[in-house]
């Protein structure tokens, strides 16, 4: 595998990981009250931990590619968010949040194309 094709898949993978982890947060969120204690609950606590992995991902992918190429496909993380939020909250999807989805994309591949 060569180090680009294996830093943008570790960039994707963390992406990934770090949109699921949003979905954790969301439902520990759920389960905040006023006192400090409700924030030790277990959907909070491995959404942290999630985004701390996706992290870890990312470092070790942009150790090896151009900064100015991987780091934008971290918006691609909003892509899997919008898809878990259909799957595990049944979020709505609009016209708009499509078109969105499109330039995020149109976005990622004109940035990819400038490291040719």
């Amino acid at each position: 595998m060569s180090p680009l094709v294996k830093s943008i898949s570790l960039v994707f993978v963390g992406g990934v990981i770090g949109s699921f982890a949003a979905v954790l947060l969301k439902v520990g969120a759920a389960r905040l009250t006023k006192s400090v204690w409700s924030f030790l609950n277990l959907p909070l606590a491995f959404g942290a931990a999630l985004y701390l992995l996706s992290t870890v991902f990312y470092l070790f992918g942009i150790k090896g590619g151009q900064l100015s190429v991987l780091y934008p496909m971290v918006s691609l993380g909003y892509i899997w968010t919008l898809l878990w939020s259909r799957i595990f909250f049944k979020e709505k999807f609009p016209p708009q949040k499509f078109i969105g989805l499109a330039l995020i994309l149109a976005g990622v591949v004109l940035v990819g194309m400038g490291a040719a």
